[in-house]
């Protein structure tokens, strides 16, 4: 892999790390290197918890919002943090969540959605377009626009936002105004070549990529909520934006799903981010790199839920 100079010095100092191995101990892992490093307190920002009705029993969301009474409704953003389908919660996806509310002046529902092997697929899925639900059906309570409803994750997460787009056009609604996808996992049938060159024990690579899918999956087949590259009609989806990495393995397959978007005619925007491996930004967010990229995404869901 051809990385960018800012991060390749970043990634030597970083040993081989298999997430999949023990999905309780990349838990723990996570949640302590996030307890390391917390958010510090923003007074621009106003962080609280919900409970709402899940398929399954309740689900936890903690809803970001900018401080202060709105003087009209805000758009809102559903979001999905990543880690495989095994991993992640709500203080995974913190980081983001606090980049979208201050960019796009948005009410901000992050969404701790069950996670596999314990619960395999459509146990995510099926939590996330009820959290859908729940946000849309309380919108005025959220102080929300409905108008300007918007889903977005990151790699696991951005997987689960697609396929929450695919299931609010199949059913009838809530309608999104966006979809923001970054890097996203998309395809379980990881044909294209990027699986195959992206190989480095360090990061999320191929053989990552090729493992999270058996262990989300589990015997059911793989269908479009599952896998949005599966899907046949992209047509009538919400405009996206995709983040893709260079050094990605799940490159290509988000290149292939923009490329069906532009074809179906959805307005689409794809950016990729030169010489980044997947998830670059968590292992070096102080780099120019990173701070580009974070400003491109907020930039463009901004403008969208203006």
């Amino acid at each position: 892999m051809h990385l960018h100079p800012e991060i390749a010095e970043v990634l030597d100092r970083v040993p081989p790390f298999d997430p999949l191995a023990d999905p309780a101990a990349t838990r723990a892992y996570l949640r302590d290197l996030l307890a390391a490093r917390p958010p510090a307190d923003d007074p621009r920002i106003t962080v609280d918890h919900a409970i709402l009705p899940g398929p399954a029993g309740d689900i936890t969301v903690r809803v970001y919002q900018p401080t202060g009474a709105p003087d009209s409704p805000r758009p809102g953003v559903l979001y999905f943090h990543g880690g495989a389908f095994i991993s992640g919660d709500l203080d995974t996806g913190d980081g983001n969540c606090r980049d979208l509310c201050l960019a796009a002046g948005a009410a901000v529902v992050s969404v701790d959605y069950r996670l596999a092997p314990e619960h395999r697929y459509p146990a995510a899925f099926d939590d996330c377009y009820a959290a859908l639900l729940w946000t849309a059906a309380n919108a005025e309570r959220l102080g929300l626009d409905p108008a300007r409803l918007a889903v977005a994750g990151r790699s696991a997460g951005g997987a689960l936002a697609a396929a929450v787009a695919l299931a609010a056009r199949d059913r009838g609604g809530p309608r999104l105004a966006f979809q923001l996808l970054l890097v996203p996992a998309l395809d379980d049938r990881c044909a294209l070549p990027s699986v195959d060159t992206c190989v480095d024990g360090r990061i999320v690579d191929g053989r990552v990529v090729r493992g999270m899918w058996p262990l989300y999956l589990g015997s059911a087949t793989a269908d479009p909520y599952a896998a949005p590259a599966r899907a046949e009609d992209l047509t009538g989806l919400p405009p996206a934006y995709l983040e893709i990495c260079q050094a990605d393995a799940l490159r290509d397959e988000a290149l292939e799903y923009g490329r069906r978007l532009m074809t179906a005619d959805v307005h689409t925007e794809l950016h990729v981010v030169p010489g980044a491996f997947h998830l670059f930004e968590g292992y070096a967010p102080d780099t120019r790199l990173a701070r580009r990229a974070t400003a491109t995404w907020t930039s463009a869901i901004a403008s969208a839920l203006a």
